[in-house]
This record gives structure tokens, sequence and C-alpha cells, in this order.
């Protein structure tokens, strides 16, 4: 069969696990320059799917389609540095403080250009846990999707069999190409960098980044044009500027609330079996368990 063209859809997050006072601003989007920027968790399971497809695929592609600020980049790179081909970054002011709804426009948007024959993203982000995007994304550009897949079985350009993770078992199913799969975080963690990928990207460079290097780094994109990230604005992927952004976005953050858990009225057991059945008995009373 020919190689497959992947395009996974990843996203620079801020690092919720050291959210501190600053982390919000007052119009209740995210103040992103107060926290660490990462790879977002469930976004690297997906790009071990598209790689695992790479290995298996002679001539499949894969690439990273990324949506942010200029410093989004960072992920493009590391990305390649575990085995993508290249990404592109979508970097605008008119992106900023989109929702779920708009970012899926954007991304819908920026496919158009790029002829796909599977398209894979993590199942949610950690700064908004809200598992719309990808789904929202098939969507709007009317392919079928499959969600909370674990592994990717088998693929061609007809089809594809994907083992997906459910709450309560497994089950297995075969989808039409081309389709949207999203990954949870229960599949196979993304493989490490390869010390050979970065020692030819570490240059790689979008365009935000490349207005502040020197002729002599400019000189070496030329001999070597695969360390050119491809940067687009809100004109390169013909979209209504007025469906991104705040404007677009019809989620509204009404309130914040810092929740301090308390502890409550705690139950000390002897280590026998009579009060461990005693507990359970009454656990099933009260309808706790069962």
């Amino acid at each position: 069969m020919k190689g497959l063209k992947i395009v996974v859809l990843a996203k620079q997050v801020p690092d919720t696990r050291n959210v501190g006072k600053d982390a919000m601003k007052a119009d209740g989007t995210v103040n992103r320059a107060a926290l660490p920027a990462i790879f977002n968790p469930e976004d690297l399971n997906a790009l071990e799917q598209a790689l695992r497809l790479k290995d298996k695929i002679e001539g499949t592609t894969v690439h990273i389609l990324t949506m942010g600020p200029g410093r989004a980049a960072e992920i493009i790179r590391e990305a390649m540095f575990r085995g993508a081909d290249g990404g592109f970054l979508l970097s605008d002011r008119a992106f900023a403080g989109s929702d779920t709804l708009a970012t899926s426009y954007a991304l819908a948007c920026a496919l158009q250009n790029l002829k796909t024959d599977l398209l894979i993203c993590g199942r949610q982000a950690i700064d908004g846990d809200t598992a719309q995007v990808g789904p929202q994304v098939a969507e709007k550009l009317g392919i079928p999707q499959v969600t909370y897949a674990e592994e990717i079985l088998e693929c061609n350009d007809q089809k594809i069999t994907i083992k997906r993770r459910l709450e309560r078992g497994i089950e297995v199913v075969e989808c039409p190409m081309p389709c949207v799969v999203t990954v949870n975080g229960s599949a196979a963690p993304c493989r490490p960098r390869n010390a050979r990928y970065v020692m030819k990207y570490k240059y790689a460079r979008a365009t935000q980044e490349m207005q502040d290097a020197d002729e002599d780094y400019i000189n070496l994109l030329h001999e070597r044009p695969y360390l050119k990230i491809t940067e687009w604005s809100v004109n390169d992927i013909k979209c209504e500027s007025q469906e991104l952004g705040l404007s677009g976005s019809p989620t509204k953050v009404k309130n914040i609330e810092s929740v301090v858990f308390q502890a409550k009225e705690a139950k000390v057991l002897e280590p026998s079996d009579e009060a461990i059945d005693a507990m359970m008995k009454e656990l099933i009373t009260n309808h706790t368990i069962g």
C-alpha cells in the first residue's frame, strides 16, 4: 500500500501542576505567561500511535499541527526529535482567547490546505479537559471519528482498525479513511528523543523565531530547507476573523473558585476479618458501594 499522510493535532499547554494565584486573567482566560509550557500529555500518546504507523507503513509521513504563540514551535521541534517529519504552526493575535469552537474552526480551515489520510490527537488537553476539539474538527471536515482510542491495530488507505478503552471494557472498531482518531492517556507512552533527530532538527525554526536569527542562521536555512517550520496566520488559512478568538468563542467563564478539600469524619478499623466484614455491610447498606 502507499504511504499515509498523517497529521497529529497537538497543543502546548500550561503545566497545571504548577497553578498559582496568577494563573487566570480577569477575563477568565488562562494566563499562559505565568505558567511553564509543556507538550500536552495525551497528544504525546497520539504522536506515538502516528510514529508506529510510520514505522510499519513505508512512505508514511507524520506532521504536527498546532495553534498558539511563537513559542508553541517548541512542541513541533520536540515531535521532530522523536521522529515526526515536520509541522505547521498557526500563530496570529486573532487566535488569542479561542475556545474549543473557535480553535476547531481554525484547525479545520488549516487542514483544508493539507491533504491528509489520518488525523490523530489526544483525547483532551489538560488546560481545558473538554475533549471537544478532535470531534469538532471531524464534524467541520465532514469525516468520521473514533474516540477513546488506545491502540491502532491495523491501517491502510481504505480503513483503520482501532482498540478503544471505554469505562466498562474494551471494543474493537473499524472506520473508513480518512478519519479523526482521539487517543487516551492509557495508550502507549511516546518514545524518547532520538539523538540523531535531535542533531538534525535542533536548529529548526518557525517564522517568528527566525526574525531574531542572524545572517549565518538564515544562510543555513537556505542550505537545509527541512529546518523551516511552516507558520500560518489568519490570512494564510483563509478563515473568517470573526469566528476566531474571543469574538468567535461562545464559552465564557462566569466565576473561578479555589476549592480546598476538608477532611471529614473517619473510622479506624481493627485489623480483623470481622471489622472488615462489618464495614462492607455498612457500605452496602447505605449504598456507598453495590
